[in-house]
C-alpha cells in the first residue's frame, strides 16, 4: 500500500513538473523570438479568432505570420493553453485549428499572385 503511495506521489510529481517545464520553455521561445512583437495587435488578433475562435486570417495577417515562424507560431498558440481560463478547450483541436491556419497561410504566401 505504501508503495502505491509512493508511485502516485511520483506520477503527481512528475505531471507537474511537465507542466511547469513547458510553460517555462514556450515562455523562453517567445522572449528569446521576440515573437509577441513581430505581429501588430490587430493580426495578433485576428490569428487568434481563426484558431481559438471561428472567424478567418486575411492575407496582409497570413504574411506577418508567415514572417513571425512556425516556432513562434507554435509558442504563442502553446501558451493560452496553459492558463485556466481556457481550460474547457480541447488541446488537440486547438492545435489542429493552429496548424490548419498555418498551412493556410503558407500555401498563400508560398502560391504566385495572379497577373495584372
Amino acid at each position: 500500500m505504501a508503495s502505491l503511495n509512493v508511485y502516485s506521489v511520483l506520477v503527481v510529481l512528475f505531471l507537474t513538473c511537465g507542466v511547469v517545464m513547458a510553460t517555462k520553455e514556450n515562455d523562453q521561445i517567445i522572449k528569446e523570438n521576440n515573437c509577441e512583437t513581430k505581429m501588430g495587435f490587430s493580426c495578433v488578433l485576428e490569428a487568434f479568432t481563426s484558431i481559438f475562435n471561428t472567424g478567418s486570417i486575411c492575407n496582409k495577417c497570413c504574411g506577418k505570420l508567415v514572417v513571425l515562424g512556425k516556432v513562434c507560431h507554435s509558442a504563442l498558440v502553446k501558451k493560452p493553453l496553459e492558463n485556466p481560463v481556457f481550460k474547457d478547450l480541447n488541446p488537440a483541436t486547438i492545435i489542429a485549428k493552429s496548424i490548419q491556419t498555418w498551412n493556410y497561410c503558407l500555401a498563400l504566401i508560398d502560391s504566385p499572385s495572379p497577373s495584372a
